[in-house]
């Protein structure tokens, strides 16, 4: 044979070979079984921008966050491939240059001066757990790295491999790292911080900043003069980074909404990521702001805070406690939601119903003396008495008597009942009807009661549900139902916030248009402070959270101050809305007679006098605006009688009030009508008016 044809034989057989083995290499990438890919990550709870409020570790204890590509310092992940694999985004898994290199220096040098590992080899490495000092464990982790390459884009192994680096202790991933040492999002990082971020997982443990903070900075160094010897960091930018300090302690991840982000976490531990409705930025004020007023308060006393967006239901702060590892609080108890006595937090719905019922104005007179309802026999704060005052003043001072006569008129259950149209659910004790104490805090509600009753007051009598979750099948998400029935009439609503407006702020504070209500339950146990402006709805409570009295504890003096503050966080005032069409500015001597003055209590007077109707009066003709865009109702009274009261227009019945003397009727047409009401014994009374 010539030589020739010896060469093309020996060439056809070095490529047949060649080619086998190449087809034996890529069935061999090809059969290797990966690990799983679906690693566990810590689950988060984040705010309405993404930014994190709380984590919690995985099943095994460890921190484990996981961090977007496009969430990470691109300065950062330029410097981590020039120091731990230049050339990741060219090869295969294995980079034959570097491990030639590594084999050099260790051949040349008789040590390990580089590991020659590429940045999938190392991922391959944390996702099988495997040892790597032998060379059959070295083997396995390249034929793994190299089925990593053929399954995964270049962005999924890096992703994946900032989401397992090791920092140290049970601080897994460059994001833990992050926020374990430096106390940040990897989002911006500085060239020291990140020369650190790539030093520390290249031996996490002896190098722990908590332990030995200075083979930690050797290292960093180390890394800053390759950067810079890499043209990565210029001189200017390396000096300065050589003289950052090192951390020397781990920092607390964040725990924002504490109390709230365990109970949805615990509500739906399946889930990795829960965005919520607050404000991180917000929420982190107001939880400085509770601690630093608990702090004054008393070593024992607790806070709590909850702010809304009274338009949308959607709360933006809540502040379960002032901190929820202090035991001397009992801070692990969330505030918001515990059942307290709201003291005269109610006050301002029970005057919106004497509102909307036609039994008093603002400018009315009404007594406030020394009264018994049926041996009821309440008393002001203060002990004292302030005789004839307008309804203005009483809500205003927060008077009991007025407040009680107003809903003995009114009715203790109609006030429960309104307090269900607003999504309270009132704590009264077992088989028991609403008394007429529960106008002054006996009657058991939650913080978060209160501000959707005040939510429903500041948007003129229309309720909304509060919405704590952007995930609409959790609790208090956005499937969450909406209710319907308004809790007060508009106008109602309206007078009872221009009230509430022009109350007293505590000493040396303005309440600047703020529409806000104190309250201070029997005992001083709870203290209390609820407002709106045109926008916000925020609450406040103070006290202690085993229900021990605290002396001297009232709404103005410990809860307002704080509410004020409060809404100082929140910006600039939102103006509260204009009044609503029907709404006049009348003085008192402009009031209709029957509602200059409000009258005596029921239950404070006998019952026995003859059954007549007060308003409308016999022959009157009543201007409700028929021909106008919107007619106005009627409001009837009666005096007299015995209830329940039963209304009757041109005989047919309009209304039946088991208790209450006043209600509403709007007619159908103008004309003549003849209005008859009936009591409980069977009397009647009639009267016939003009409607126009």
């Amino acid at each position: 044979m010539r030589l020739s044809s010896k060469l093309l034989l020996a060439s056809i057989l070095f490529i047949a070979s060649a080619g086998g083995a190449r087809l034996w290499l890529d069935a061999w990438i090809e059969a290797t079984p990966l690990p799983d890919l679906e690693f566990a990550t810590s689950p988060q709870i984040l705010d309405r921008e993404g930014r994190l409020l709380r984590a919690f570790a995985v099943a095994d204890g460890r921190w484990r966050l996981p961090v977007a590509l496009d969430a990470v310092d691109p300065r950062y992940l330029d410097r981590l491939l020039a120091i731990e694999d230049r050339r990741f985004r060219d090869h295969a898994g294995v980079d034959p240059l570097a491990l030639a290199r590594a084999a050099w220096q260790w051949l040349s040098s008789g040590r390990i001066v580089s590991g020659g590992s590429t940045i999938t080899m190392q991922l391959a490495r944390l996702l099988d757990g495997r040892s790597t000092r032998d060379l059959a464990g070295k083997l396995h982790q390249m034929r793994l790295a190299l089925a990593l390459e053929r399954r995964l884009d270049k962005d999924t192994i890096l992703s994946a491999y900032l989401d397992l680096t090791p920092y140290g202790g049970n601080i897994e991933g460059l994001r833990s790292g992050a926020l374990a040492w430096l106390g940040r999002e990897p989002y911006r990082l500085t060239a020291a911080e990140s020369a650190l971020l790539i030093a520390l997982p290249q031996a996490p443990e002896s190098r722990r900043p908590d332990r030995d903070p200075e083979t930690l900075r050797r290292a960093r160094d180390a890394i800053l003069q390759r950067l810079h010897a890499a043209g990565r960091i210029d001189a200017i930018e390396l000096a300065g980074a050589l003289r950052e300090p090192v951390p020397s302690v781990r920092r607390p991840f964040p725990m924002l909404a504490a109390h709230l982000a365990w109970r949805l976490h615990r509500a739906h531990p399946e889930r990795r990521v829960q965005r919520l409705t607050l404000d991180a930025r917000l929420q982190e004020r107001l939880e400085t702001l509770a601690t630093e007023r608990a702090r004054a308060l008393g070593e024992r006393v607790s806070l709590a805070i909850l702010v809304a967006d009274h338009a949308t239901g959607e709360i933006r702060a809540s502040v379960g406690s002032p901190d929820p590892l202090d035991e001397a609080r009992r801070g692990h108890i969330d505030m918001t939601r515990a059942i307290r006595s709201p003291g005269s937090t109610l006050k301002p719905l029970i005057y919106g119903l004497a509102f909307e019922d036609g039994i008093a104005h603002p400018e009315s007179l009404i007594e406030d003396r020394p009264t018994g309802f049926d041996g009821y026999v309440p008393t002001n704060f203060d002990r004292t008495f302030q005789g004839t005052v307008s309804v203005r003043r009483a809500l205003q001072a927060s008077l009991n008597i007025p407040a009680v006569k107003l809903l003995d008129a009114v009715g203790p259950a109609r006030l429960a009942a309104r307090l269900r149209r607003a999504g309270v659910e009132p704590a009264l004790p077992e088989l028991s009807a609403p008394g007429l104490a529960i106008g002054l805090g006996g009657v058991g509600v939650t913080l978060t009661d209160l501000v959707r009753l005040y939510a429903a007051i500041a948007r003129g009598g229309s309720p909304v549900v509060l919405r704590e979750s952007l995930e609409r099948d959790s609790p208090g998400g956005a499937s969450a139902p909406r209710p319907v029935r308004p809790v007060l009439d508009e106008r109602a609503a309206w007078l009872v916030g221009s009230i509430l407006a022009g109350a007293p702020a505590p000493d040396r504070a303005t309440a600047d248009r703020i529409a806000f209500k104190t309250g201070t339950s029997y005992g001083y146990r709870d203290a209390w402070a609820i407002g709106f402006d045109g926008r916000w709805v925020a609450g406040v409570w103070t006290g202690r959270a085993d229900g021990a009295p605290v002396p001297g504890l009232a709404g103005i003096e410990a809860a307002a101050p704080v509410l004020i503050d409060v809404f100082a966080q929140l910006g600039p005032r939102t103006p509260l809305p204009a009044p609503p069409p029907g709404v006049r500015s009348m003085s008192h001597a402009q009031l209709p007679e029957i509602l200059r003055h409000v009258p005596a209590a029921r239950r404070a007077m006998a019952s026995t006098s003859a059954l007549e109707i007060a308003y409308p009066p016999p022959g009157a003709r009543i201007e409700l605006g028929f021909g106008a865009s919107s007619t106005e109702s009627l409001a009837l009274r009666v005096r007299g009688g015995t209830p329940p009261f039963t209304w009757f227009a041109d005989g047919g019945p309009i209304a039946r009030e088991p208790f209450a003397r006043t209600t509403r009727w709007t007619p159908t047409g103008p004309g003549y009508v003849t209005l008859v009401v009936v009591d409980g014994r069977g009397e009647s009374a009639r009267v016939r008016v003009r409607l126009d």
